[in-house]
């Protein structure tokens, strides 16, 4: 998805094709050997914990007594800061209706939940969630999130909500691919937090800040690569560990039909593993293959 960016992040729109076609063969050659997962269409589910299974969380002076799934819909909402109702029950209750809407009545009864109908089109709307402030202090006091997990509370424009919801659906689906590999997923960052890291780094170069090899660097830093002088940022990041291997990273992002050619492009040079609805990733291989531009694309 397309944000406002500082001057620094924002996609470039004019770059020589003829430079573009040189980078993509580069992108390919960096990228041979390199073993791709293939597309999971069944995405794993995750255990619901019983009923019976409680935990406390505290807020300042007050303490709440829930169920640890409850805790666990409370660390979903804080990593993604909104969450569809229907994407909540299918994958955080696997698909146990009942209980995510008994469960999310109460959260939002305790005053750690607050729900929203979110236009999602001329015609519809969707009740999405997110964490209340008073939600968030008693997350970031529990001990439940990744260390450096960054935690979300409160709604964001309504285009930004809808887009940020489905990317709880993609977590979900790399999630598996990365489990099936035998990995283990910790921390997740979101375009909001990367780009403000990358941002502040790049302001501390002070006059360096243009330096390419400077640059480079910070984006290393980050996991990420300089695209054409400038530092793409992916809608989402995912750590996590594999066997013997250490810490690993993945960039993701999801697509839809108003990207152009050229930001296309550009998520492709730097490496982002790109997902997209059915109907939009026909065009997104179209578009890559004309550039002569390799990606990893998945189906949403």
């Amino acid at each position: 998805m397309s944000r406002d960016l500082s001057p620094d992040l924002e996609t470039r729109e004019k770059s020589p094709e003829s430079s573009q076609t040189e980078r993509g063969r580069a992108a390919r050659r960096r990228d041979e050997g390199r073993t791709l997962v293939p597309e999971v269409r069944e995405v794993r589910p995750r255990e619901v914990p019983s009923k019976e299974a409680r935990t406390v969380l505290y807020d300042r002076y007050r303490a709440y007594d829930l169920r640890e799934s409850e805790a666990q819909t409370l660390s979903d909402l804080g990593k993604f800061r909104v969450i569809a109702a229907d994407d909540l029950a299918h994958f955080a209750y696997v698909r146990d209706r009942a209980r995510m809407e008994q469960e999310a009545t109460n959260l939002t009864r305790l005053g750690l939940v607050q729900e929203k109908r979110v236009e999602t089109s001329l015609s519809r709307t969707t009740r999405m969630y997110t964490l209340t402030k008073a939600g968030r202090r008693a997350l970031a006091t529990s001990e439940r999130m990744p260390k450096g997990q960054e935690i979300y509370a409160g709604f964001v424009k309504p285009k930004e909500a809808r887009h940020d919801a489905e990317l709880y659906r993609v977590y979900h689906q790399e999630a598996s691919r990365i489990e099936t590999r035998g990995g283990r997923v910790g921390r997740v960052l979101l375009d909001y937090e990367l780009k403000k890291n990358v941002n502040r780094e790049l302001m501390r170069l002070g006059r360096e800040k243009d330096d390419l090899a400077k640059k480079q660097e910070v984006a290393e830093r980050y996991g990420l690569r300089v695209v054409e002088g400038r530092i793409p940022v992916p809608d989402m990041q995912i750590e996590y560990e594999m066997p013997e291997q250490g810490m690993a990273r993945v960039n993701l992002e999801l697509t839809t039909g108003d990207y152009r050619p050229r930001q296309l492009a550009e998520k492709a040079l730097a490496g982002f593993t790109i997902y997209s609805h059915g109907e939009d990733g026909a065009r997104v291989r179209r578009i890559l293959n004309d550039r002569e531009l390799s990606a990893e694309i998945l189906s949403l």
